[in-house]
């Protein structure tokens, strides 16, 4: 992350006209050798050990939060008590005591001096997906009936893969639920314009012990590999959710399917320039196009979401592909343009607050046998 985040401050100004440019000034790292090695690649004249003292410079107005997930809450605190701005990594926090506590003092913040906070779900920043959400606000759907999300990964099918950090309940908060079911939790909230009200989830942990790096025995894995929960969110629509780190030949697959009265739209990331869209009007409707009396006469079409009219889509020149780099420079840039206009940036602390309620729930409903869970 630290190198997509890196690229994307970089590119920011380059591709785009961002109302303040960014200047990479220092970067900290545990490892003095391995955080120089990282500023020589990336140009940035300064290194540092202690995060605490690079907060308390003066001449720091942004700190970028790129670390473990038991570090988001310290250093993002004591960075917005100072005065700076924040981005900080998704998930927000390893817990919701943890996230409610960054929520209030972005806040608080914010009025006393006017200090930006956002949280880094940066697939919000992939075109296809904005146009998803544009075309649900503008009413493509009618009255929306039912979500599906999935995001499937196989990097820990193989159980003797080695031990990571993620792997550790106290550093990573959770496995697959807050690793990437953040991510889709946070996409169907964003682009359906509706939250999750409550939810019935199992997880699962596959292999509960991992050889450690470079050998030496072995370590425990205290996080869950897959969930799966049902949810209902307002307005009556049904939603089911799927994350795993064990969906064997899925190396990185995100796809969100809203269904409604007057159409569908599906997003996803493996063909991620690309948005399937069905309208019941084009498609023949329910009664019409189909033997079953269903609609889909016409099937789903798709859109190339590479067009100037396109969110985000002025690098290339029509049809011409974006990439999973791209979204951290639209990040970049929406960030700079938010503090340059006073906005609260989007996602805000207290967006990813609302992602982390609906994660614990999840996990409390697990502990219960799926046992129905309110989001408070």
């Amino acid at each position: 992350m630290g190198r997509a985040h890196a690229l994307g401050w970089r590119n920011a100004p380059a591709f785009f006209d961002p109302a303040r440019r960014p200047e990479l000034a220092v970067v900290v790292g545990r490892d003095a050798a391995a955080a120089q090695d990282f500023a020589t690649r990336w140009g940035i004249p300064e290194v540092a050990t202690d995060w605490r003292e690079v907060v308390a410079r003066e001449d720091i107005d942004i700190v970028d939060v790129c670390t473990p997930g038991d570090t988001h809450e310290p250093i993002a605190v004591a960075a917005l008590s100072a005065g700076k701005h924040v981005l900080c990594e998704k998930p927000l926090a390893n817990t919701v005591e943890e996230a409610q506590r960054m929520a209030d003092v972005a806040r608080a913040a914010a009025q006393q001096s006017g200090a930006g906070a956002m949280c880094g779900f940066s697939y919000r920043r992939t075109p296809a997906l904005t146009l998803a959400r544009r075309m649900v606000a503008d009413g493509f759907l009618g009255q929306l009936w039912q979500v599906r999300a999935q995001y499937l990964q196989d990097w820990l099918s193989n159980p003797s893969a080695p031990w990571v950090w993620r792997l550790d309940r106290e550093q990573a908060g959770s496995g697959a639920l807050g690793d990437i079911a953040s991510h889709i939790v946070d996409a169907v909230q964003w682009v359906s314009g509706r939250h999750v009200l409550g939810v019935s989830g199992l997880t699962q942990t596959f292999v509960d012990e991992r050889p450690l790096p470079g050998g030496g025995g072995t370590a425990p894995v205290t996080v869950d590999d897959a969930a799966v929960f049902a949810a209902r969110l307002d307005g009556g629509v049904l939603a089911a959710f799927e994350a795993t780190r064990y969906a064997t030949g899925r190396k990185n697959a995100l796809r969100v399917e809203l269904s409604g009265s007057s159409g569908a739209i599906a997003f996803d990331l493996t063909d991620s320039n690309f948005l399937e869209v069905f309208s019941v009007a084009d498609g023949a409707g329910p009664g019409g196009g189909s033997s079953s009396g269903g609609g889909g006469g016409a099937g789903f079409s798709r859109i190339d979401v590479t067009d100037p009219s396109h969110p985000y889509a002025s690098w290339w020149p029509p049809g011409h592909a974006l990439g999973y780099e791209h979204g951290f420079t639209h990040q970049a840039v929406d960030f700079l343009d938010a503090i340059a206009e006073g906005r609260t940036p989007s996602p805000s602390f207290d967006d990813a607050l609302r992602v982390q309620k609906v994660l614990a729930a999840v996990e409390r409903s697990a502990a219960n046998d799926g046992g129905w869970q309110n989001i408070g």
